[in-house]
């Protein structure tokens, strides 16, 4: 070990007080308050680079955030007895923040999630006391996701007590990031561009709009994967969870967005090991698209722009996956080092995009779309 790090001496008991939270009563305490990192060369351009906000410290990910705000109003609001079951469907994050909720407010917990489900995220959700149901067969148009929101709504059918928090519609799953910005604000001064993944629309929509209050001309790109209908492609077979969608998410505010960029499963593989090479950090789908967008923008940007990119988690839960040789093999996606900037289209509808590809015009594809779902959406459903 270096020396140069160690003290010649053991301090006194009371100069290792600082000022940080050393103790936590809740496990609710633990979220929040999450560091930016400086990510420059050589994962960026010579004098160019962006702060990475680290949403993996969080115990769970970014989700423990909306997946405790929502379940708290929705008790306030008496949406959500004491006592009664949460059933929602997610492809990992928010099944974690959930169960999290679920211990800080005593609600059982019911996870509808599909094959594609990383084991780790599975055992570890079992773990913490949630029950996981598998839908075995994707939806012939809504594919796994809209599988998935079929079986919750079986599940709220059969209790009428239980209680759906409804993520990709549910307007408490946007406010629930509005300490997010805030610490950004707090921690960088001055934001001149966010660049944010998107899936259910919450983050994207929480942050962003509290940071144009603050900062009126700031650059919001929104990062989405190939395959994804959010932004007007066709929906197709996706590999990346997290981000991208087969429905369309009411909470996605598209008036936010200067531009959306469109990034590959393979491309996302080569950010996100090319930025655990570099900078430790790292993390999945969500952080590989995000930070190469992010790399990106810090060369195409003034050099004193100050960029902020949000990765919604850490790369544990990717060691079987992203970052395992073998299954990427199989699956085709190594090898897929980016061009140097996007190819780019003038509108959404262009062409179907299989790269890297940024559209500066956002139109939203479905405007007037109720909620998808079971009925009015799946909040109506549950008590």
């Amino acid at each position: 070990m270096n020396s140069s790090i160690m003290p010649s001496s053991a301090p006194a008991p009371a100069q290792l007080v600082t000022g940080t939270t050393l103790q936590a009563h809740s496990p609710a305490s633990l979220v929040g308050d999450t560091p930016v990192l400086w990510v420059g060369e050589p994962f960026t351009a010579a004098g160019r680079g962006f702060w990475a906000k680290l949403e993996g410290h969080n115990p769970g990910g970014i989700k423990d955030r909306t997946a405790l705000f929502m379940v708290e109003r929705a008790r306030e609001r008496g949406d959500l007895m004491p006592g009664a079951r949460i059933v929602e469907s997610t492809s990992g994050t928010l099944g974690l923040g959930l169960a999290l909720a679920g211990i800080v407010f005593g609600h059982p917990v019911t996870v509808v999630t599909d094959p594609g489900m990383e084991p780790l995220v599975s055992g570890l959700l079992t773990a913490y006391g949630a029950d996981v149901q598998m839908v075995r067969a994707p939806h012939p148009e809504g594919g796994w996701q809209q599988a998935r929101r079929d079986r919750v709504g079986e599940l709220l059918s059969l209790d009428p007590d239980a209680w759906c928090p409804d993520q990709y519609h549910n307007p408490d799953n946007v406010s629930a990031y509005a300490g997010l910005a805030r610490e950004l604000v707090a921690q960088l001064g001055r934001i001149d561009a966010l660049v944010v993944s998107v899936g259910t629309g919450g983050h994207s929509a929480g942050v962003a709009s509290v940071l144009r209050g603050y900062f009126p001309a700031l650059k919001v790109v929104g990062v989405d994967t190939t395959g994804s209908t959010i932004f007007g492609q066709e929906a197709a077979p996706r590999l990346m969870r997290g981000l991208g969608s087969s429905i369309y998410p009411r909470n996605v505010d598209y008036t936010l967005f200067d531009e959306v960029h469109w990034v590959a499963a393979g491309e996302a593989v080569w950010s996100a090991r090319a930025l655990a090479r570099s900078r430790y950090a790292s993390g999945g789908w969500s952080v590989g698209a995000v930070a190469l967008v992010a790399r990106h923008l810090a060369t195409a940007l003034p050099a004193e722009a100050r960029i902020a990119a949000v990765f919604p988690d850490g790369p544990h839960r990717y060691a079987g996956t992203v970052f395992d040789d073998a299954w990427c093999q199989e699956r085709g996606l190594l090898g897929w080092e980016p061009a140097t900037a996007p190819d780019q289209i003038s509108h959404p509808g262009e062409r179907t995009v299989t790269r890297w590809t940024k559209c500066e015009t956002v139109l939203d594809p479905a405007p007037g779309t109720p909620p998808a779902g079971t009925g009015a959406g799946l909040a109506g459903v549950a008590r």
